[in-house]
């Protein structure tokens, strides 16, 4: 039997579907599916792993021993060797928290133990215990292993990984590496049939960059949460390359804070008349001077005819553009509206679904194996495409641009089978479009563009008008994104007269340098060296989830500043790039076998090591800084009882978010807060004078309410919904009242008679509430109608309906369940193939 590895059960699935001459058998081995299929008589079984099933971590506490010396010490009592600096004070210690007699506990967070932490061994842990379990059955009876994971460091080590779990059961079986770019019927035969060795290099390179991550970012984070343990979000997170990237960030707003606006006047003239009127600006683009600006109106004051003084008029030619790797795809998907880390998860669900190939590369030149004419045939079935690709197809040969990056792993992205609108979500076809285009784009001819300028004299002040036309459309026929429209100027001759509507004087003001939009960072990230084409996205999106940054353009908070400016001020080797990037380099010798994991790995532990000593002195100056910075960000208004900040707070015990006072524990003003991402807003209340907060709810716009839950804007009035079923039952007429509590927020279906007979049912959060006359016919229950930014829904608050069961059994048997009708058929249709969860 041979047994094939892939990264995820997609991949699994679609191999076996794609090399299989029947269709594969799909079973399961305990919990985990894996595909059964014939290749020449031979048995094949391909299993899926969810990424990663082992994961480090470092051994819970160390120990010092005369003879043996420093040793890491696992849960269950294995050891591992450690090797700590000299420095570093030796047992016999006072037993006093993180030290033992003998050594030190690394699991708590106390400040004493992170000079330690830093020296800490590392052990693999089974992360996917039963995918392991699965894995390790099939192994015994394999007669040869294929790894088919992802062609990259992360694939490498994860398919090295699952080959460790397998050799501890079989480890004679002969081992290979498939290696692919797309998931078509060509190219997965052709790495079927074209196996390799398992690169232990680029493995080794992917584990040592796991380990390097783990060292900085729990030893920063650590530090940086232990100097002050409270506030708005207790944990302060740090690492590698988070960090130097915030400082990119925070360098921006500093530029900008620094910018001193200055004052200049822009002069426009109006010139021709209907149809052909147009505008245009003096020849003196910015008067630094009102005064200037003054004389020149004063010129001009009076004039109702101006003269064509010259015309000039140049073609410029606009190149094609090169082929996507995943740095410039993330970037021209976020001008679309498209973030960096929703591009990668739609780019990697397009992969997995055959529709592109792999979207983590570095390259952009196409490899001559890639036969460019198959794949705009591929395409061509879309309508959008077909009259380009026709004419594409009936050139001799077709030749595509180069970028400037060529590697031998992976081709760039491109299309690998047809889309349209019916067959993807919308904003999975958007992303296909894109791809697809830019494809077609990158085989195209140059496009060629007509630029006029025409200059004005009106009693000798000279106004300037520019107009460009786009008089052979080249590759912008089919990629027409960034394109400007026509600016189209009149006919014109020099001497011409033409009529004058006199002219308008704006005072303006010059304006900061602009901030980081997602993919302007990304692209910085890269030319730094900043993490990898497979990690900047998720970078990002770590630091606006520890709310570091926020909005986009990216602007960092006040506690963002607070983090990047000390670590500078005490430790700067951390938030610049260049330690950063020469780690990168690091890695890339190790890919390349030319330095060891082992060496790498030690060299960061010790610049961590000197970074950290550094900033142990100064954890005072770190607190006070953060404090500041925490109660900023968290700041919602002024305490009405007591005058102090009302700050945004989680609760230590359920983590939620409430608003409280911070003369807490002499002030106990607090108020509750509905779910979703919370903001304060500047502008108070404009009923009752409280301050006010952004709520954005789960897949919903966002809301300005009134903190008070008093407050008039904040009440609901009680709806009559129905009668108890219970109490009438029992011969008692009460009706259900739908009602809000002021102290939680939250809404809920009541009896009148709640305390004897404890009917009740939860309700959304947000919504009008209407009442219906009909009842569930499953529960009794009253029918209600929630009217949302959706729609209009109809539906039984009963939780424990056993017609929810009924929908829920209908669905585990494969069928849809069945939904509560809505009010009004406003609901737009489903993708045709693409499962709901997909959207």
């Amino acid at each position: 039997m041979k047994l094939v590895v892939t990264e995820k059960n997609d991949a699994a699935q679609k191999i076996a579907d794609l090399l299989g001459v029947k269709k594969p058998k799909a079973d399961k081995v305990y919990s985990t599916p894996v595909y059964r299929f014939d290749v020449e008589g031979e048995e094949w079984v391909t299993i899926g792993l969810r990424g990663h099933i082992l994961e480090p971590d470092f051994t819970p506490a160390m120990v010092y021993k005369k003879r043996g010396g420093w040793q890491g010490v696992t849960e269950e009592g294995e050891t591992f060797p450690a090797d700590l600096p000299d420095t570093l004070a030796k047992p016999p210690f006072k037993k006093k928290k993180p030290f033992t007699e003998d050594g030190v506990e690394l699991k708590a967070w106390k400040m004493d133990a992170l000079p330690y932490l830093v020296y800490a061994p590392i052990k693999k842990l089974p992360k996917e215990k039963e995918i392991i379990r699965s894995l390790k059955n099939l192994a015994k009876k394999a007669d040869s292993i294929v790894i088919a994971t992802d062609f990259d460091r992360e694939g490498e080590l994860i398919g090295s990984d699952a080959l460790s779990c397998m050799q501890e059961v079989n480890p004679t079986a002969p081992v290979s590496r498939a290696r692919y770019s797309a998931f078509t019927k060509e190219e997965i035969t052709h790495a079927f049939d074209n196996l390799v060795e398992l690169d232990v290099n680029l493995a080794s390179a992917g584990a040592s960059r796991q380990d390097i991550d783990l060292i900085w970012g729990a030893v920063l984070t650590r530090y940086l949460t232990l100097v002050k343990f409270a506030g708005y979000g207790n944990v302060r997170s740090s690492g590698r390359v988070q960090t130097p990237t915030l400082a990119l960030i925070v360098a921006k707003e500093r530029e900008r804070l620094a910018f001193v606006p200055e004052d200049y006047w822009v002069i426009r003239g109006a010139f021709g008349a209907e149809p052909d009127a147009f505008e245009a600006p003096h020849a003196t683009a910015r008067f630094k001077s009102e005064a200037e600006a003054n004389a020149v109106m004063a010129h001009v004051d009076g004039a109702a005819s101006a003269t064509v003084a010259s015309i000039e008029k140049r073609k410029r030619t606009v190149q094609p553009p090169a082929p996507f790797n995943t740095t410039s795809l993330m970037a021209a998907a976020s001008a679309e509206g498209l973030s960096p880390a929703r591009t990668m998860r739609i780019a990697e669900s397009l992969y997995m679904d055959g529709y592109i190939s792999y979207p983590r590369v570095d390259n952009t030149v196409y490899p001559s194996s890639l036969d460019l004419a198959e794949t705009v045939k591929a395409i061509s079935g879309n309508p959008a495409y077909a009259p380009y690709c026709k004419e594409l197809l009936a050139k001799d040969q077709l030749t595509a641009t180069r970028g400037k990056k060529e590697t031998t792993d992976h081709p760039p992205i491109y299309p690998t089978a047809k889309a349209t609108p019916d067959d993807l979500a919308p904003a999975d076809y958007k992303l296909y479009n894109l791809i697809a285009r830019r494809f077609l784009a990158t085989l195209s001819e140059p496009a060629v563009v007509e630029g006029t300028k025409v200059t004005l004299d009106v009693n000798a002040e000279p106004f300037v008008a520019k107009g460009d036309v786009l008089v052979k459309p080249g590759f912008r026929a089919i990629y027409p994104y960034g394109l400007k429209k026509d600016e189209q100027l009149p006919v014109l001759s020099e001497g011409q007269a033409i009529a004058f509507g006199g002219a308008t004087c704006t005072k303006k003001q010059t304006e900061p340098p602009a901030r980081y939009s997602q993919g302007k960072l990304i692209q910085e990230m890269e030319k730094l060296g900043l993490g990898t084409k497979s990690t900047r996205h998720a970078i990002i999106e770590r630091l606006y989830t520890v709310k570091y940054i926020q909005n986009d353009p990216i602007e960092p908070s006040q506690l963002g500043m607070a983090v990047c400016d000390a670590l500078d001020k005490f430790a700067p080797h951390i938030t610049h790039p260049e330690m950063t990037a020469e780690l990168e380099e690091e890695m890339d010798r190790i890919a390349e076998g030319r330095t060891t994991k082992t060496d790498v790995v030690t060299t960061s532990r010790n610049l961590l090591a000197e970074q950290l000593a550094s900033l142990l002195p100064h954890s005072e100056e770190v607190k006070d800084a953060l404090a500041d910075a925490v109660a900023a960000d968290a700041y919602v208004g002024p305490c009405p009882k007591c005058g102090k900040d009302l700050q945004l707070r989680a609760s230590q015990k359920t983590r939620s978010m409430f608003i409280g006072c911070a003369g807490w524990p002499d002030c106990d003003v607090t108020y509750p807060l509905p779910k979703g991402k919370v903001e304060a807003v500047l502008e108070p209340c404009p009923t009752c004078g409280m301050p006010q907060v952004k709520v954005t709810a789960f897949r919903s716009k966002p809301r300005t309410i009134c903190i008070d839950p008093h407050c008039s804007t904040n009440k609901e009035p009680d709806v009559v919904v129905g009668e108890c079923p219970a109490c009438k039952e029992k011969g008692i007429a009460a009706k259900l009242i739908a009602q809000k509590n002021p102290r939680t927020l939250k809404r809920f279906i009541r009896c009148e008679n709640y305390d004897d007979c404890g009917t009740g049912y939860p309700l959304p959060q947000y919504g009008a509430l209407a009442a219906t006359d009909e009842v569930c016919e499953h529960c009794g229950a009253p029918m209600v109608i929630v009217t949302t930014n959706r729609g209009p829904w109809k539906l039984c608050p009963n939780f424990d309906c056993p017609g929810k069961e009924q929908d829920e059994a209908k669905g585990a048997k494969g069928k849809a369940p069945a939904k509560k009708a809505p009010a009004k058929s406003s609901a737009k249709k489903a993708p045709a193939k693409k499962p709901a969860a997909k959207k």
